[in-house]
Order: C-alpha cells, then structure tokens, then sequence
C-alpha cells in the first residue's frame, strides 16, 4: 500500500508549494555559520598554539571545555526547545554561541580560551535539537530524512568556508580579527531567522495545500514530556548510545584534520585549506545522500526502521578504510579516504538524527535529542582526551584512526538491539 501511495503523496508535495524548503534553508545557513565558529580552532591550532605556547594536550583541554558545555548545553536546549519552540530556542542559541565566538578574539591565555569556548559551546549545542524541532513541526515523516540531510549539510559548507576564509582574514589581520569579523557577519542570519520563521500554523506565507501535507501524518497528542522519563525507555539509549560512538569521531575530523594534514604532508595555514575544501564538499554530499537514501527507501515501501538502518550500515562499511589513511603517501588520495569518511559519517549522522522523530510524539523530540547530544559530547571530551594523550605520547594517529573505523558498526548494532524495530514510543 505504502508503495503505491507514494507516488502520488510526492506529486501532490510538488503541487501545494514548497516554503518549507525556505525554512530549511534557514537551517541549512545557521548550521554553516554553526560550522565555521565551531571549526576555526582548529585551522587556526598551530597559529594559536604558536604564539600561546599550547602543548598537544593543552589544546585538548581548550576541546575538552568547549565539549563539557556542549553536553550540558545540549540537554538544557533540547529541553527549552520542546518548551518554547524553535523560533525563540534558536535565537538564544545563536546569540548565546556568537558571544563565545567573538569573545575568542579577545582572550590572552588557555584558561581564558578555555572559557571563552565553554560559552561558545553551550550556544552551538542548542543548534541540533532546534533545528530539529524545526524540522518535525515544518515536514511530515516521509521527507524529514531528507530536510535534516540538506540543512546537515551546512556543517560541511561552514567546514569549506572556514579554510577559505580564516586564512585570508588572519593573514592580513590576524588570527583575533578573525574571530570577531566572522562573529559580527553572522549577526544577519539571527536578523532573517526571526522575521521568516513561524510555526506553520502561524506562518502567513504557507498555502493551505503545503499546511495540509505538513500536517498529513496522524497528530501527536500536545503534552509536556519530562526528560527524567525519558530516560527509561530502550529506544532514548537507542539513539544516546548510537551517538556517543559516532559524535567523537566527527569531533575528530573537525579539530585535527588540519592537524593531521599538516603534520603528515608538511602543509601550512595556506596550503592545507584545498585538501579541507576537497574533504568537506565530499562529507556535504554524503549528508544529502543519506538521507536521501532513506527517503528514497521509504518512498518505495520500505519502513522507516528498514531505510534507515540498512543505510547506516552501508555508510558504517564506508568509514573503514579511515585506518590506512595514515599509510598513504599521497597527499590527494588520503583526502579522498578521509572525505570518504567524513561523508559516511554525514550520512550515517543525517538518519541517527530521524530517528527519535520515528519512534517519538512531537513534544518529546527535542528533549530526547537533547540527551542524545550530551551523551555524544560525553564521548567527545573522552575522545578529546583520548586524542591529546596518544598524540603527546607516539605522535601517532594509528590507535585514533583505529578507533574511528570501528565504532560505526558497533553504533549500527547498538541502535538494532536496543530498537529492533524503531517502534513508536505510544506508552508516554
């Protein structure tokens, strides 16, 4: 039946307008900008620890910080989103993270750093559970794979821009001008988000026809929903779990890829931003991809438990060969395994994010990807740690690479015992 009716579902999407797309635009660019903040430091780590005198494990406590207040900013959001919505969760979010950001600009030594980022981090984590939010009350089931894949991929664009454009700015002005020219530029996209976005019911640019196709999906009852319960029920772990193995990793890419670069091919604040360009153009297709996979799946019979989880374990065989990066000699073809990687996890993370929409009521998403956020960020300060101390150690990249390739698999099979069947949540 559902195959059937798919067809027909779609031409009736294309008919009744398609403003929901703007919305998801909106998050699309806020996610970029979410990107180039969160990623600065670490195209700007040898510059940075150069002049500060930062150690391996110096600049891993600066990650820690930063990721300690994500995990507890993310849970805090998930919450206040479920509370007051996405509109107002999203500006605090935002104001909130750029106030971290420019204050970069300012601080004078690691401590200083360190808390200048734990600002920055308790306002980028309140990115995801809005945008999320966003995109359960603006799309119905069948293309939310597929909306949190493109705006997903906002974090691969922020990851494009920032090597091509912090480079330039710290050349001619120096590293804190970058901190504070990009934190004050991005003050339009706060300017946009609160004149476009309303709910849809609210929203005076929403044609009856796309409202109803919103809507099209059975209504979820409207109550409030404690975390605090949440955490009972097997498919929040579900989801916690499944991102507190890949969230370390993606932090890992973000903050020592130019690293890696840098050291294994002798690059520099130049020469090392093509190579990050190349990678995260490959991770920005990877995230459509995914969730276009899974839509893809669905819209042809498959269920959502099926579509989704045959897709993450497609692009978990895909992260892999990440291990043998470090072997290679060839600076181009190790770009191409890294930004193998990056797009697997892209995608991997495009269908994780769906999934407490699948098996939860509306009121809940935000809290349950609040959860599953701090628990990923738990994962990530262990990784940050992790990384620094192996680094100062050997000076190697081997037992990290190792790692990174194997938890998607494990993540996959977490999320399958846990939820075999990624059924809704009906006894809240």
């Amino acid at each position: 039946m559902a195959s059937r009716e798919a067809p027909a579902v779609a031409a009736a999407a294309d008919k009744v307008g398609r403003y929901r797309w703007v919305i998801c635009a909106l998050l699309f660019a806020a996610t970029a900008i979410n990107y180039v903040d969160r990623q600065m430091i670490g195209v700007l780590k040898s510059t940075i620890s150069g002049e500060l005198g930062w150690s391996e494990t110096t600049y891993a406590d600066v990650i820690f910080w930063f990721q300690a207040a994500y995990a507890i900013g993310y849970l805090t959001f998930g919450k206040l989103v479920d509370w007051v919505g996405a509109r107002i969760g999203y500006s605090v979010a935002f104001v909130i993270w750029t106030l971290g950001h420019t204050l970069c600009g300012f601080v004078g030594s690691a401590f200083q750093f360190s808390v200048a980022r734990f600002i920055l981090g308790i306002g980028e984590s309140g990115n995801f559970p809005a945008g999320l939010k966003a995109v359960t009350e603006w799309f119905p089931a069948r293309e939310r794979a597929l909306a949190t894949g493109i705006f997903n991929a906002g974090a691969n664009v922020g990851a494009v821009v920032t090597p091509l454009l912090v480079p330039a700015i710290t050349i001619a002005f120096g590293w804190r001008m970058a901190f504070i020219v990009t934190g004050a530029a991005s003050l339009v996209w706060l300017v946009a988000w609160v004149a476009l976005y309303r709910r849809p019911r609210e929203s005076t640019k929403l044609s009856a026809g796309e409202l109803a196709y919103i809507e099209s999906d059975m209504p979820d009852p409207v109550r409030k929903i404690g975390w605090l319960k949440l955490l009972g029920y097997r498919e929040t772990w579900a989801y916690a779990l499944g991102k507190f193995l890949i969230d370390p990793v993606w932090w890992l890419f973000l903050f020592w890829t130019p690293d890696f670069l840098a050291k294994t091919y002798h690059l520099d604040l130049v020469s090392f931003g093509p190579p990050l360009i190349v990678i995260y153009l490959i991770s920005d297709l990877g995230s459509v991809a995914g969730g276009w996979s899974s839509s893809r799946l669905m819209k042809r019979g498959f269920t959502a438990n099926a579509a989704r989880k045959w897709t993450m374990l497609a692009c978990a065989i895909l992260v892999t060969p990440i291990f043998f990066a470090q072997y290679v000699d060839n600076l181009w073809l190790a770009v191409a395994i890294v930004g193998l990687a990056t797009a697997a996890h892209q995608a991997f993370s495009a269908n994780l994010y769906t999934i407490p929409s699948d098996m939860f009521p509306r009121a809940a998403v935000g809290s349950v990807v609040g959860i599953g956020g701090t628990v990923g960020a738990i994962g990530g300060m262990m990784m940050a740690k992790f990384t620094g101390y192996i680094l100062e150690a050997t000076g190697s990249y081997t037992i990290i690479f190792a790692v990174a390739g194997s938890v998607y698999l494990l993540a996959v099979a977490v999320v399958h015992l846990l939820s075999p069947r990624l059924a809704r949540v009906d006894s809240i």
